[in-house]
Order: C-alpha cells, then structure tokens, then sequence
C-alpha cells in the first residue's frame, strides 16, 4: 500500500519475530509483561460491545469455534473442523477434553448458550451473528450452525464470537448478556471465565487489569509469561513516557508524531504497517429536525447536495500528510486493500473542491452554511481527535460551523448506541475480511429482527441497497458476487452515504527484550508473547 511508511525499527522487529519462531515453544525463563492502550476494555463481558479493542483484550480469555492466525488465516480453536451438511447448514465438530478456568468441560450446550445470549436483544454484539439462523446440538462434541440461506463464508464471520460457560453463566445470574451502550451490566461485566490462555485474576476498571495464564489449555503454549499487567493510558505523552522509562514493556497506538523518537531510543522497537482499519464520517440521515444544529424544521443532511458538499470540503490528503504524518491511505469506500471485494477503480475520493462546495450548499438553501455538533472519541483511533479537529477547520471554509465533542470511547460509543449523534466519526475493520460485513453493519436499514444495522447510527435506508446487500450475502458465484458488490459501493458512493477517510496505519511500540505479533486487524495476541 503506497504512503506507508516502515521503520528501521520495524524491519528489527521482523528479526526479532523470526528469531522467536525459531526458538522453542516453551521457554526456560518466564516473565511479567506489562503493556498499556489509549483505552481500557469496555467490559469483561464478551457478548456486551463489538468493539475491536475489547474483543481483542478478551480473545486472550474467552475463546470462539475458530479463530485468526499470524496471517490473519482462519484455524481451528474450540472447533477443529467444519463444513457443509446442506447449502445452509454448517457443521462443525468441537475440540474434546477442553475446560473452562473453573475447571467445567466445554460441551455442545455451552455453544447453543452462548448463541442464545450474543444473539439475544440486548447482547452487544448480536450484530455479529445475524449470519447464523440457529444453532443445533447433534451430540456432546457436534454442533449445526444454520445460516438464513446459503452463505459461502459465514465461518469467516464468527472468529470473534466468543464461547461462555452456560452453568457458570447460570450459577452467577448472568444468563442475558451485558451492553455497554446501554449500561446493562451483570456479574460478567467484571468477571471472567473462558477457555482461553490467560485468566483475569483481578481488575480495577480503567486502572488495572491483571492476567495470568491458565495451566489447563488445551493448547500448546508460545508464551514465557507468568503475569501480565495492562494499564489504560490515555494521554499520548504519559503513553510514551512509561514505555521510554521502562514502566511497560509495550504499548500501542504509537502517537505519530513521537515514532521518529522512540525509533532512535536504544533498547526500543517501532513497529509499523498498513491496517485493514477505514475510518469514516458519518451524517444523521433520518431525523426530519437535526439535532445539535442551528437549522430548524429540517434535517440538511437529508439533501444529498449538502453531504456531497461535505465530502467535497474534506481535504484528506492534507489529513494524511499533517495530521497521520503519511501513516495512511487515502479512501474512497468503506474497505480498502486486503478485504476480499475491494475494487480500487471504485476507490477514488470526490474532489477536494472548496467552490463546488460553496456552490452545492447554496443550491441546498445553505448559502451562508449553517452549524451542526459532531462527535468523536479521543481514545480510540490514530489521532482521532485531531482530525476531527482538522475537519472541524475545513467545514469552516465554507461557512459551516462546527461544534467539536471529544470523549472517551467508552463515552462515545454509548452517545452513539443512543443515537444522540448529528455528525460522527468512526472507524470499522471487516470483521470477516469481506465487504459484505461493512454492509450488513454501516449501510443495511437497521432490522433488530435480523440483527442488521447494529451500527447504523446515520440511520441510513435504502430499500434497492438492502436488496444488493442481502444478495451478497448468499451469492456463491465469486464473479456475480463481485458484480453485486461494485454495484452496491457504487450506490453508495452516489447517495454518499458516508464520507470514507483513509486507512490508518498501525504503529506499536516495544522493547527489543520482547517478541511479538503485530496483526493487520490490530488484535494483540498474548500468546504469542516472549520476554527475555
């Protein structure tokens, strides 16, 4: 992907990297690992926010039927294979002799639970499974997953639902699953019991969590780590300055503008590289009055004019070269390179254009432009509140002023699952590698029936693109499909139903005693971690 930019650093971390495969799996010295993110998980609780963060934080605890590679490959985990019974039937044969942390077997039952509760109407992540239809035990050890219709890809799907115990779930009242968004919390909200590498052995939250790793997996562990320690730490500098001082080990994000410095400090590793991550605008397309707006009466986002006028103000190439420091690429959709239907003769981005601006709000009635409120996380995505920041100045150009609300994630996501929103910026990855996901989540009309939507707070509802939408999802022709595809990111170019920004890149940073993965989906695995 051109506009990356890879370190002297990064090239010592692939060393490092090959060095640890090559090493034994097991090695003689165990250690303490200490690590730190701009954010802490917004809950224990798997099922309660579809978070990227948070399922990450807790895919080192909780496990799903399959699960993502070094590579990003799809491999066994709970499950240790699957296929096909019928067009929409999916089998999949579960992994024997697992345990849950307290010491329970992993059967079939906990799979049909943990269906009913991530599927149920207040899970936060039900979203997810809108691909499943039903969820069959056919014994102790063998489980059918039935999909609405044929659907050549749903396992792709799941690698992030995440497997609970069904009698732990029972003995400690936590049956319905907790939601961030709504504040719905349970006993699982603060604890934990997966099948998964490590265990969380106490927390404090937004302060502390404290891992450590559980002798009965089933897996043959990578690691050398006897205790993990992760602290949330917002502010960039403070970041920085304990990994600098030897206060943790690792962190990630990377503050742009600080990976020159911590690339030339000795003893330290910067790692950087594309991520499958898009980050977007979006506009409230459904209220008849805006909120957060001096326009009354009317919604202006409703006037096409009027966001074709905003994506047209939005110079992102300034964006990527002041504000992400070339650390991005450019978008034009929704997905970018690496997510299997991106086509890059549809990825070109509508002008920066300042007078076809001005000239298309006047058209909409918004001749001197107007003021609207946006939102955005301050602790969630590279830089996030600087181009929010950075949009806020551009908008001002053309008359429109925009009143900036910055918060932390936890916060935001929460203002967003209220729709108390007129104007937002978000960042999605593909949960699936595939660009029906982005669909089905961002641009299908919300249908809590069909767990579709989950994340459409534009409200955005088009009945021929739900069509197109729906169609990719049980097209098994691969060149059909992709026709189904460009046609629906054409449509949704036209009506801009979002403004795509760029693809930001990942950037981590570690100390050369410490050997890792770094993801391009930006998931940290604990096990593969060693420390000398």
């Amino acid at each position: 992907m051109s506009g990356m930019r890879y370190t002297r650093g990064a090239a010592a971390a692939a060393l490092l990297l090959l060095a640890a495969l090559a090493a034994p799996l097991q090695p003689a010295a165990a250690k303490e690992f200490r690590w730190a993110a701009q954010g802490d998980a917004g809950s224990l609780d798997p099922h309660a926010l579809a978070e990227a963060f948070t399922l990450s934080f807790l895919g080192n605890v909780y496990e799903g039927l399959v699960r993502r590679g070094k590579d990003l490959s799809l491999e066994p985990a709970l499950a240790t294979k699957w296929y096909t019974t019928a067009p929409n039937v999916w089998r999949f044969e579960l992994r024997r002799d697992v345990t849950f942390h307290d010491g329970t077997p992993f059967t079939a039952d906990d799979v049909v639970f943990s269906f009913q509760r991530a599927g149920g109407t207040q899970a936060g992540i039900k979203g997810m499974l809108a691909v499943i239809k039903e969820v069959r035990k056919v014994d102790d050890y063998t489980v059918d997953l039935e999909t609405p219709a044929a659907d050549p890809i749903m396992p792709q799907a799941i690698a992030n639902w995440l497997i609970m115990s069904k009698s732990w779930a029972e003995k400690n009242d936590a049956v319905q699953s907790g939601n961030v968004g709504e504040k719905i919390e349970n006993f699982a909200s603060t604890n934990t019991n997966g099948t998964g590498p490590f265990m969380v052995v106490s927390r404090v939250t937004d302060n502390e969590t404290v891992l450590e790793p559980f002798d009965g997996w089933w897996g043959t562990p990578e690691h050398n780590l006897t205790r993990v320690v992760f602290r949330p730490i917002r502010a960039d500098a403070t970041r920085v300055a304990a990994l600098i001082s030897g206060e943790v080990d690792f962190v990630y994000p990377v503050p742009l503008q600080d990976v020159p410095r911590i690339d030339a400090t000795s003893g330290l590793t910067v790692l950087q590289g594309p991520e499958l991550r898009t980050i977007f605008l979006a506009m409230d397309l459904d209220r008849d009055e805006l909120l957060y707006s001096s326009v009354k009466g009317k919604n202006p986002f409703k006037d096409v004019r009027v966001r074709q006028a905003f994506f047209h103000v939005i110079d992102e190439d300034a964006i990527v070269k002041k504000v992400m420091r070339g650390a991005a690429e450019p978008a034009g959709l929704l997905v970018g390179p690496g997510i299997n239907g991106f086509n890059p003769a549809l990825n070109a981005r509508l002008a920066y254009d300042l007078d076809k601006a001005k000239a298309l709000l006047a058209d909409a009635g918004y001749p001197d432009g107007f003021e609207v409120g946006l939102d955005c996380p301050n602790n969630r995505y590279v830089n996030d509140e600087r181009i929010c920041q950075a949009v806020v100045g551009m908008l001002a150009k053309v008359g429109v002023t925009v009143n900036l609300t910055a918060m932390p994630k936890t916060q935001y996501f929460a203002k967003l699952k209220e729709l108390d929103t007129s104007f937002y910026l978000l960042g999605w990855t593909s949960g699936t590698y595939d660009a029906h996901h982005p669909m089905r989540f961002l641009m299908h009309t919300t249908d809590p029936s069909r767990k579709l939507g989950s994340w459409n707070f534009a409200r955005l509802s088009d009945p021929k693109l739900d069509t197109l939408i729906d169609q990719i999802g049980t097209e098994v022709d691969q060149a059909k499909r992709q026709a189904l595809i460009d046609e629906a990111h054409t449509m949704h170019k036209e009506m801009v139903g979002h403004i795509p920004l760029h693809q930001q890149a990942l950037a981590w940073a570690t100390k050369d005693s410490v050997s890792l993965t770094q993801r391009a989906d930006n998931f940290f695995n604990l096990r593969w971690v060693t420390v000398q």
